[in-house]
């Protein structure tokens, strides 16, 4: 939600970062990469017990990885940009989770169902992008939902940084992850029967 939302307001700066990363000579792949290696750094530094440093580099992971796609429109996106993109979130998402698991075994199956969670909503998320015919800013159709990638930055930092709460945290974010695919979902069945011209009566 935040992501299709307030993207706006932080987009001049993300702007200004993309403009600068490619006059240094950068590419968006490398930016890709360079965000992902921080971004999966946060598991191993929660891990290490420095729930601060891990929270600070997940974020500025986050926003490299926006400055990267704008790095990609500014020049020219390839099909390989967004398959790493999706790949290292993912990625990224798994190290905190690994990292959390291991410093809270309490947690081990609050965590389970969060990876549950998310495992059917990117399935949604991922399956209605690769058939429909519509396209964003991104390389195929973006689906927004209650639970975007700036609202799990949220929770994840939620989560490390108040371990007493973690139990409660993680399952107030699987229960928005949740959420977030019966929305995708029910978006997809309106989407792809229009596309098909079957109105819901019909099915």
């Amino acid at each position: 939600m935040l992501d299709t939302h307030a993207r706006k307001y932080v987009q001049p700066m993300i702007q200004k970062s993309a403009r600068v990363s490619l006059q240094l000579g950068m590419t968006a792949n490398q930016m890709t990469v360079v965000a992902f290696i921080i971004g999966a750094s946060s598991g191993v530094f929660y891990y290490l017990e420095q729930p601060i440093v891990a929270v600070i580099v997940l974020w500025l992971s986050g926003y490299l990885d926006a400055v990267d796609g704008t790095m990609a429109r500014l020049t020219k996106p390839t099909p390989f940009g967004t398959v790493m993109d999706i790949t290292f979130d993912r990625i990224v998402e798994i190290s905190v989770i690994l990292g959390i698991a291991a410093l809270h075994p309490e947690a081990m199956w609050a965590l389970l169902l969060l990876s549950v969670s998310i495992i059917i909503s990117m399935t949604i998320f991922l399956t209605v992008g690769a058939i429909s015919e519509k396209q964003g800013m991104k390389s195929f159709y973006y689906q927004a939902g209650l639970a975007e990638r700036t609202e799990g930055f949220v929770l994840f930092s939620l989560m490390m940084l108040f371990p007493d709460w973690i139990i409660w945290t993680t399952l107030l974010f699987f229960t928005v992850e949740l959420f977030t695919g019966f929305q995708r979902f029910m978006e997809a069945k309106r989407l792809l029967t229009e596309k098909d011209g079957v109105t819901d009566e019909e099915i």
